[in-house]
């Protein structure tokens, strides 16, 4: 097998140098891991080239050299643009999704509502939001289709997880997620589903923080809520009154309607899942649960992971 070596950078741009600071990896990894950075660097003018000192067995201090100069900025930008590049995919695609499953008009799709507006918060133009729509209804030139796949199966410490994914390529979706799934298990369909309460979740803020959460759930029509607070959700400014509110399936944008109409904010309209239970977790299991549920959460293909974890 082929093995490639990668560096880690900072997130001023600056390498991380050190015992441990590189990993080799499969080839077929860099594959995965770098797609949306080849986009990337592409669309900033670069041009591909083989480079044999970065197959193992080539690497040499001479390397390390070419990182000096104007070749750190470079990589600076490079960061930044994959961080943007892969937000405003993630929002591009959640607004084909919604359009796709709910149909094109925001008044009548609140998925798509919710969707939208957080696309306008990350400056996406109106032009790519109305061609996200237009694929997902199918009446524009650009029509893209999608498969519904969910993924289920378990993080670090027995952790469940449900991850869906839309994806244009079932066939490379799943040996991408079960090689993401390395330091967990990949279950089988049906695996730890009956761990999870299938329902409706409606997340928004509202400026006034004296307003009686439970009082508004049971007026808007939800089961039940949670109080969410710019900590748990960076989409809620911080000193709002945040809430998440469970409901029916078939009454979430019943819910967001209300919402909406009595001056709450809607930042989440969407089915999902809830774990029935959450296990106990000291700081160094939280941390790692974390960090394996953000690599599902970075690759393009994954619109949701729910996790048992709080």
């Amino acid at each position: 097998m082929t093995w490639g070596r990668v560096l880690f950078f900072t997130a001023a741009g600056n390498v991380v140098t050190g015992k441990g600071a590189n990993f080799l990896v499969p080839q077929p990894v860099l594959r995965v891991a770098f797609r949306s950075a080849f986009r990337t660097l592409l669309s900033e003018g670069y041009a591909p080239q083989r480079d044999s000192s970065a197959l193992l067995g080539g690497v040499g201090s001479a390397n390390f050299d070419g990182l000096m100069g104007r070749q750190w900025l470079h990589a600076k930008r490079a960061i930044v643009n994959l961080r943007k590049g892969q937000t405003v995919g993630k929002l591009v695609k959640e607004i084909t999704v919604a359009a796709k499953m709910g149909g094109g008009d925001p008044e009548g799709n609140a998925r798509l509502h919710a969707a939208i507006e957080k696309a306008k918060k990350a400056s996406v133009t109106r032009d790519v939001i109305e061609r996200g729509i237009a694929k997902g209804t199918g009446s524009g030139s650009e029509k893209m289709h999608l498969d519904h796949v969910i993924f289920e199966g378990y993080a670090p410490h027995k952790i469940a997880v449900i991850v869906e994914c839309m994806t244009d390529n079932h066939q490379r979706i799943t040996p991408e997620i079960r090689y993401l799934f390395k330091q967990g298990v990949l279950g089988t369909a049906g695996s730890n589903k009956f761990l999870f309460d299938h329902v409706g979740l409606v997340e928004a803020h509202h400026a006034d923080r004296s307003i009686d959460l439970e009082g508004v759930a049971i007026e808007a029509g939800a089961n039940d809520f949670e109080a969410l607070a710019h900590a748990q959700n960076d989409d809620i400014p911080e000193g709002s009154n945040g809430a998440r509110f469970i409901t029916e399936r078939t009454a979430v944008h019943a819910v967001s309607v209300w919402l909406k109409q009595h001056g709450w904010s809607v930042i989440t309209s969407e089915i999902g899942y809830t774990a029935k239970t959450f296990p106990e977790l000291d700081e160094a299991a939280r941390a790692q649960v974390g960090e394996f549920l953000q690599v599902l959460e970075d690759h393009d293909d994954v619109q949701r992971v729910w996790a048992a974890v709080k």
